[in-house]
């Protein structure tokens, strides 16, 4: 199953690998540079279909957990200001994806968007420090039952060049839910209250909607 996103890549891709293996086939004369080139644009035109791939997820809501909302890697867990909405200290959790990862961003909660903002900007290697302030982003918070105000940045990358977002304010949505796409190689930062239970490690492999990033603490914690 393939995203919506790459709907019109994927036909653009198919019908140019199409063209170019006719092309080679009846007008490259030498064997070997005709299987080159043949192979290679079919290696490109799997590439792209990896690259927008869409598993479905089963997921079971659960209040108490703040789940992946990306597959990739922990590059950073730290305590930050965060100035453009919560204006205070923010657990922060990011998740780095090479462009051989799944990029669609889910819902890492369920509950109400509270604030939906795009902002333009550099495009910054994502596992950059500044890139979650100055790389192109947009900044989605959501008010959920259990963890109060939870917030997600979709930062682009130095490859990745456009950011969906289809989060809208006074939207109801649930976790595991289809919130976006980032094309080709970016990071997700996750903005946590400081009184939840981190769950992952720097350098975790996680998996959206499957891996838990956080947990309500335990009040007798």
């Amino acid at each position: 199953m393939f995203h919506k996103e790459g709907q019109k890549i994927i036909i653009i891709t198919f019908l140019m690998a199409v063209a170019l293996i006719l092309l080679a086939q009846f007008y490259i004369g030498l064997e070997w540079l005709r299987l080159v080139i043949q192979i290679t644009v079919f290696v490109l035109l799997i590439l792209v279909l990896q690259f927008f791939r869409n598993p479905r997820r089963h997921v079971i809501p659960n209040f108490d957990e703040i789940l992946a909302p990306v597959d990739g890697k922990v590059v950073a867990i730290e305590e930050v200001f965060e100035p453009e909405y919560f204006k205070d200290k923010r657990r922060q959790v990011s998740i780095f994806m090479s462009p051989l990862n799944v990029h669609v961003t889910r819902y890492a909660a369920s509950g109400t968007i509270t604030y939906s903002k795009y902002h333009p900007g550099k495009y910054l290697v994502a596992w950059h420090p500044k890139s979650s302030t100055e790389n192109e982003r947009t900044t989605v918070v959501l008010h959920t039952p259990k963890f109060g105000e939870v917030g997600y940045r979709q930062i682009a990358g130095a490859v990745a060049r456009r950011i969906v977002n289809y989060a809208e304010e006074g939207e109801q949505v649930t976790q595991g839910q289809d919130a976006g796409f980032i094309k080709f190689g970016s990071r997700v930062d996750l903005l946590l209250p400081l009184d939840c239970d981190v769950a992952v490690i720097l350098n975790q492999k996680v998996v959206g909607s499957k891996t838990c990033i956080a947990a309500v603490r335990n009040i007798d914690d």
